[in-house]
């Protein structure tokens, strides 16, 4: 059964926190997503959600007892210092809250409500962002059929599709100790390469650093150990989305990838945006599942289901941009290298989620699962450099005249998504950024 609106969704709905009324903000009353910040003075992680330019402590709401109409659980959860106890909620439980949330926030609350609230709604420029989920586990998919093709042509120019792909989601298992939240320094890695025309492979930092644009999904209510997940009900164990950089060196990934797939090309570092959107804020820009060719195969029974057909898709805009330090320098706006579309991924949500938990997998609360790079059918749309520069034979010519083949010490990418529609409120994920340090050994003092 597709959810129906609600008055959360209404577009004429306004605030009466006023940055949250301006159209270009990616967080009106209609977003309200999820994150943790800490105060710069110190202390505990807080729960709180967006709005505007400002948030809305929840641990304040629950001790000013503003949270009047959601369980017990759902308060002593909001109280954590993580999301992982409110992503373990039934999701009905989760949607009388953000119910709770919006009457809270809305133009029309009581002055006494705003009264008491005033110590729970904080400026966000003055807080720190932190991780908002304790991730236990980390998987990457590759649910993209442009991008699987545009890198399977570059190593297999004859057979770019492997057989599998349109039969089953392809992913591998990450590592979740090294995601880190948007603004963290990224690392050059080193790693094993084999250099072209070279006989044995040498040690050395990686000089082909790539971002990846992805979207992440968050595990709400996890499965028991042997119990898989019927598609029919995968949605409902997802709390909300937010937007992932899994760097990539692909230097060292393409000298280790046979036969297992990615390693120590990945693990050094994915990057993570702080708000996680939830599915209910969505709701107004679900579309149909990506259209398969006629010549496609259907998926498996257990990966097809009427309702993820009729709208397993989200309309998502998703770009990619970069300063590089001349860029600063010059005081230049960051330039976009990509912009594509979520409504091109071939495989669902949901069907991730499923396959994942095909085999028994149990999946817990605050689990991350990512869709691989978010490319689309046009050249503009790709989601990596190892895409828009064609292996780095194709450079970018920026603005200050520089070329970009990968990514060099210093280089900042940001990436950004945007849900938007005719008679609907604009939806934004915020930013995930990251800027390449150099490597240890080139940043030792000599």
């Amino acid at each position: 059964m597709i959810p129906a609106p609600d008055e959360t969704h209404d577009p004429s709905a306004l605030s009466w926190v006023e940055s949250a009324n301006h159209g270009t903000t990616d967080f009106p009353i209609q977003n309200l997503p999820f994150g943790v910040f800490r105060q710069r003075a110190g202390g505990r992680g807080h729960i709180a959600v967006a709005i505007g330019d400002s948030v809305l402590d929840l641990d304040q709401c629950a001790t000013h007892g503003l949270l009047t109409t959601v369980s017990p659980s759902t308060i002593q959860a909001c109280r954590a210092d993580s999301l992982n106890e409110l992503m373990s909620l039934d999701h009905r439980q989760r949607l009388a809250l953000r119910k709770q949330i919006f009457r809270l926030l809305h133009a029309d609350a009581e002055a006494r409500v705003r009264d008491l609230l005033q110590k729970a709604v904080l400026d966000r420029f003055d807080l720190d962002l932190e991780l908002p989920v304790k991730i236990g586990d980390y998987t990457d998919f590759y649910a993209s059929v442009f991008h699987a093709t545009n890198v399977g042509s570059m190593l297999r120019p004859n057979h770019a599709l492997l057989p599998n792909y349109k039969w089953i989601p392809i992913g591998y298992h990450g590592r979740a100790s090294s995601i880190v939240i948007s603004g963290t320094g990224i690392r050059r890695p080193h790693g094993q390469i084999m250099a072209q025309g070279a006989t044995t492979p040498g040690f050395a930092p990686s000089r082909r650093l790539d971002y990846e644009l992805e979207v992440g999904l968050y595990v709400a209510v996890g499965n028991g150990l042997g119990s898989p997940v019927p598609i029919a009900q995968a949605e409902e164990k997802i709390f909300g989305l937010s937007l992932v950089n899994d760097w990539s060196a692909r230097d060292i990934q393409s000298w280790e990838y046979q036969p297992l797939g990615p390693f120590l090309s990945k693990s050094f570092a994915t990057t993570v945006s702080p708000w996680v959107v939830t599915l209910e804020a969505l709701l107004p820009f679900r579309i149909p599942a990506f259209p398969r060719l006629p010549e496609d195969p259907a998926p498996l029974p257990y990966l097809d289901h009427e309702i993820d057909r009729r709208w397993g898709g989200i309309d998502l805009t998703v770009e990619a941009s970069i300063t590089t330090p001349k860029m600063r320098e010059q005081k230049l706006s960051p330039y976009r290298l990509s912009q594509g579309s979520f409504r091109e991924m071939y495989w669902t949500l949901a069907q991730l989620l499923t396959h994942h938990a095909s085999n028994g997998c149990n999946l817990r609360p605050g689990d991350l699962l990512a869709s691989g790079t978010v490319s689309g059918r046009a050249p503009e749309s790709r989601g990596c450099l190892l895409e828009l520069t064609w292996k780095g034979e194709q450079k970018i010519r920026l603005p200050t005249g520089e070329e970009l083949g990968f990514l060099r010490d210093g280089d900042e990418v940001t990436l950004r998504g945007w849900c938007e529609g005719s008679g609907k409120a604009r939806v934004g994920f915020g930013e995930c950024k990251g800027r390449i340090l150099p490597s240890f050994t080139e940043a030792a003092p000599s």
